[in-house]
């Protein structure tokens, strides 16, 4: 009669264990798969971002190229919003969103030294140059995550 009840027992740790096992390898498997969605999802908004960085840069160079003083007339101290409409790209200081993106584009002002004619920090103001930065924005994860772009403009018309 001993023996059997020590075999029953014993057949249920055994259980116990393998069932542990299962589990955990169940939930392992859960945190990876879980994982792995969220780094693919942030692959996908990185690649996005980054084709909307794109055409903000080329929205501001259509702008430039439909006359210098769109671009100039623009302040330095505002965020602008590349919006198409009317079959036209305009940049707009309303708010507009492309799906779960905020794009913006400031404008600042460019200095050339007067020594080199080379872009500096001091100097005199360049009405022809302008510096452009285009934001594109995000929330992942409740983190607001920012991709930006920085470039030079020139007046090619004049």
């Amino acid at each position: 009669m001993r023996k059997k009840l020590k075999s029953g027992g014993f057949l249920t740790v055994e259980v116990i264990v393998a069932v542990s096992i299962i589990v955990v390898s169940v939930l392992a498997a859960m945190s990876v798969t879980q994982k792995s969605i969220s780094v693919s999802r942030q692959s996908l908004h990185v690649s996005q971002a980054s084709f909307l960085l794109e055409e903000g840069a080329e929205v501001v160079r259509i702008v430039r190229d439909n006359s210098w003083s769109n671009i100039s007339a623009l302040n330095t101290n505002t965020t602008y919003y590349p919006t198409f409409s009317g079959g036209a790209w305009t940049l707009s200081t309303t708010p507009s969103m492309v799906g779960a993106f905020t794009r913006t584009v400031n404008i600042a002002n460019v200095n050339r030294s007067v020594a080199t004619d080379d872009i500096a920090e001091t100097g005199n103001d360049d009405a022809g140059t302008k510096l452009i930065t285009v934001t594109v924005s995000w929330t992942e994860g409740g983190t607001v995550i920012n991709k930006t772009m920085s470039f030079h403009i020139m007046n090619i018309f004049s």
